[in-house]
């Protein structure tokens, strides 16, 4: 079932989509960069007071070196695809983040413990949307993926 919370996240992505194609060459760096950036900051840290200045210190320092060195991001036709490409990837990221990076609660059953996803302790109209989400329901296998993936999507969860 598609519930507002999916119409949000499809918005989102082709918003950051479109952002990078209007970007150019140097949306394809920008996406990508932000991807890696975001991957670092996770693996070395997963505390927010740590992993957001990095995360920011890469940023910027991404960008000064995209605006420096790609002088025509938009010279050939090709280019708004490439920038597209970008978008998407990072775009990509951003949405299975915020899908996947709600509240869990801990069951204790005969089976044992277990997390359930998303936390009935969130207000019912955002539990409801994010419970019945044909894109939470899809990423779900990236709760057991490898720990490269959970880094970057799920990084309270990767145990160090």
């Amino acid at each position: 079932m598609i519930t507002w919370f999916d119409a949000l996240l499809v918005t989102l992505w082709a918003a950051v989509t479109a952002l990078g194609a209007r970007r150019g060459l140097s949306g394809l760096a920008w996406g990508l960069g932000g991807v890696a950036t975001c991957f670092l900051a996770n693996a070395i840290s997963s505390s927010a007071l740590i992993s957001l200045p990095i995360a920011a210190l890469a940023g910027v320092g991404l960008g000064t070196v995209i605006t420096r060195r790609l002088q025509n991001p938009l010279d050939q036709p090709w280019h708004l695809g490439a920038g597209a490409a970008g978008g998407f990837a990072l775009g990509g990221v951003l949405i299975a983040t915020l899908a996947l990076n709600f509240p869990l609660d801990m069951r204790v059953d005969a089976q044992g413990s277990r997390g359930v996803y998303p936390s009935v302790s969130l207000p019912p109209a955002l539990y409801t949307a994010v419970r019945g989400s044909a894109i939470q329901n899809g990423l779900r296998g990236i709760w057991a993926s490898n720990a490269a993936v959970k880094t970057l999507l799920i990084p309270d969860q990767v145990r160090r």
